[in-house]
């Protein structure tokens, strides 16, 4: 096959691809227009997230067999019209599902026990032991919405912490930890989202989410930005509904991931960044090193036992 690549990806994925008798060429800097004129004559496309592959992009796109994203999520590809084309998509949730789980540990341990604030004073020559007491992990209940590749990851990683997990996800009807969202309503200290961006998980944390909620709780977003309503989030920290969130993702970012988009220090982002009951990280949740080389080889396996 003639396989274009459009964004970087580990080395290993085009190198094998090659041994494996495929002719691979890459169009790292050309620009979405550019990449139209000539994706006519490949088979394969692999992308991260530079562009979105329309339905426009696909009609240009005659002999294209398979798209391949080196990530988790879909929705910067028109699935629906690929599948009517017969353009097969895949992606590498399983790639990065470990690191996504890690990540999201990492993060409420860091709001738990004021890591964060803490290095900060004791790098400015403060000693502050009783204001920055912690509280443990050990004994909360953890609702985690989606139980994929990565919220499956997530509670796995926790099964050492004296935690329940609580897992609710619509699609799957039997896994373990599974629970109705009304149980995760009524229990849970901790919500941690791990689903696809669809029409139906945009802003599915909003007010009404948020306030169904029995106990005042903490959040966790690994999964994407908007699926969580930022003007909902600052609201519930303000009344302490929500007692702190973990945002590895966040509302403002560029269709790429790449950087903030124009807007984005806003005054709700100012909010998130000045608040000490947040911690933030810039879409690294799922980009490890190790997490760049598995991405890369189940795309490997994924398309070389593609049929022909």
């Amino acid at each position: 096959m003639k396989i274009l690549f459009v964004d970087t990806v580990h080395p290993l994925l085009k190198e094998e691809l090659e041994n494996n008798g495929n002719t691979c060429d890459t169009a790292y800097k050309k620009t979405k227009s550019e990449v139209e004129k000539i994706i006519s004559v490949y088979d394969g496309i692999i992308i991260r997230s530079r562009f979105k592959i329309d339905k426009l992009f696909i009609e240009k796109s005659s002999k294209l067999k398979f798209i391949a994203r080196a990530g988790s999520g879909l929705e910067n590809i028109d699935i629906n019209y690929a599948k009517i084309k017969n353009i097969s998509c895949f992606n590498a949730s399983e790639g990065n599902r470990q690191s996504v789980a890690e990540h999201a540990i990492g993060m409420i341990l860091s709001l738990f026990n004021k890591l964060n604030t803490a290095d900060q004073e004791v790098r400015n020559g403060k000693w502050n032991r009783e204001a920055n007491r912690g509280i443990e992990l050990s004994g909360k209940t953890i609702g985690i919405i989606g139980y994929g590749n990565n919220g499956s990851a997530f509670a796995n990683s926790l099964s050492g912490f004296g935690v329940e997990i609580l897992a609710y996800d619509k699609y799957l009807s039997n896994h373990k930890h599974k629970s109705s969202i009304e149980k995760i309503f009524e229990n849970a200290d901790i919500v941690s989202l791990h689903v696809p961006l669809t029409e139906e998980t945009t802003y599915l944390v909003d007010s009404n989410f948020i306030n169904s909620f029995k106990k005042n709780f903490y959040l966790i977003n690994t999964s994407r930005g908007k699926c969580a309503n930022t003007k909902s989030i600052i609201d519930a920290i303000k009344t302490g509904k929500i007692k702190g969130a973990c945002l590895d993702v966040l509302e403002y970012e560029k269709t790429s991931f790449e950087a903030l988009s124009k807007g984005g220090l806003n005054d709700e982002m100012k909010y998130l960044i000045n608040s000490k009951r947040t911690i933030l990280s810039p879409h690294i949740a799922g980009w490890t090193h190790e997490s760049n080389m598995k991405i890369a080889k189940v795309l490997l396996d994924k398309i070389i036992s593609f049929p022909l």
